[in-house]
């Protein structure tokens, strides 16, 4: 409230608010200002996660459980300012699953969106609807929602991917649901790579035939890193970096043209060595993976080193520097879709 209140006068509200709160009725003027802020105040922290310390709990981990004991054998990437959200953000989940030689992670589906980001091994699958997605190292495999989905590994070397889910968002819409498959794994259904070769050449069957066998609003599932990388190569010998993303490309769902997913934005960069972007700040709370070479992240004045495989989370509204030493090349996530769709992505150019 901006005019002082009489004694008197804030006695008695002091006690209309102790008679109103039985009832689950609180003054609006106490907390608008919290409520309705002139700009984002996310309480996630800005973090790096170095890939070989999580990497070596991880497999101790692995010594310990199994895939099937575990369902999945995953460790959360929770941001520090969120504690006990097993967030990575406000909106997205990210942790490091690991599959070893010879194991299953049980088929199931969930209401949640899933994106896979191959951090190492060669080898191993995913199937969705029982068509394997053969994996290797920064490969995007998508898990559509409701999607039935399992993982295994027939290679003789662990398995680790970066998971990215919307968990966080679908529990604030209280709109989660999962099911379990009885066999551990889905039957398959056609063979690897079957999906690619009807819906990844900008061609796809006719709607209503019985070629069209994919779900109409996400027919494409893998993203294989070998493409995405020389069309990144590509665009870089072609074209001037950007001075806020450098060399961009967003992953894209071919039935419509938009993010790969209903609630996540995907895309990679390639910073030339010696590139510093110009600095950026949006309301989309960004996951960042070093795929390839060293740099700086400077946010909020602070300087952050980058190797590879490390994971990197920028808040909302966290003014970011990205700096190159060598040629350095970023996978990153975002709920950036879900808030254009809702009218609320916002970003500020320096």
């Amino acid at each position: 409230m901006s005019a002082a209140l009489s004694n008197d006068a804030a006695t008695q509200l002091k006690a209309l608010y102790a008679e109103m709160q039985p009832r689950g009725l609180y003054p609006l003027w106490e907390v608008l200002g919290a409520l309705v802020t002139p700009q984002p105040r996310s309480p996630a922290r800005v973090h790096r996660w170095r890939y070989a310390e999580a990497r070596d709990y991880l497999l101790r981990a692995g010594d310990l459980i199994s895939a099937a004991q575990a369902e999945r054998r995953v460790l959360i990437m929770e941001n520090p300012g969120l504690p006990g959200s097993s967030s990575a953000t406000s909106s997205l989940y990210a942790g490091l699953q690991l599959i070893l030689p010879g194991e299953i992670a049980p088929c199931h589906r969930h209401a949640q969106c899933a994106l896979r980001f191959v951090m190492e091994g060669e080898g191993a699958f995913t199937a969705v609807d029982g068509e394997k997605a053969i994996m290797r190292p920064f490969d995007l495999v998508l898990t559509p929602g409701w999607q039935w989905h399992d993982h295994g590994n027939t290679s003789a070397q662990p398995m680790i991917w970066l998971d990215g889910l919307d968990i966080p968002t679908v529990l604030h819409f209280d709109a989660s649901f999962a099911e379990h498959l009885p066999a551990s794994a889905h039957p398959e259904t056609v063979a690897p790579g079957d999906t690619a070769l009807r819906y990844g050449r900008n061609m796809r069957p006719i709607r209503g035939t019985a070629a069209d066998r994919r779900h109409n609003s996400q027919p494409l599932f893998h993203y294989p890193y070998a493409e995405w990388r020389e069309s990144l190569e590509n665009l870089a010998r072609t074209t001037a970096p950007d001075p806020h993303f450098g060399h961009a490309l967003e992953f894209t769902n071919p039935a419509d043209g938009g993010a790969v997913m209903p609630t996540i934005s995907a895309h990679v960069r390639l910073l030339p060595a010696g590139f510093t972007s110009r600095p950026r700040a949006a309301t989309d709370g960004t996951i960042f993976v070093v795929v390839e070479g060293q740099g700086t992240a400077r946010v909020e004045g602070k300087d952050i080193a980058l190797q590879p495989r490390d994971t990197l989370v920028v808040p909302s509204w966290r003014e970011l520097v990205l700096q190159a030493g060598t040629d350095l090349i970023l996978f990153g996530y975002s709920d950036r879709t879900a808030q254009e769709k809702l009218g609320l992505f916002r970003e500020h150019r320096g």
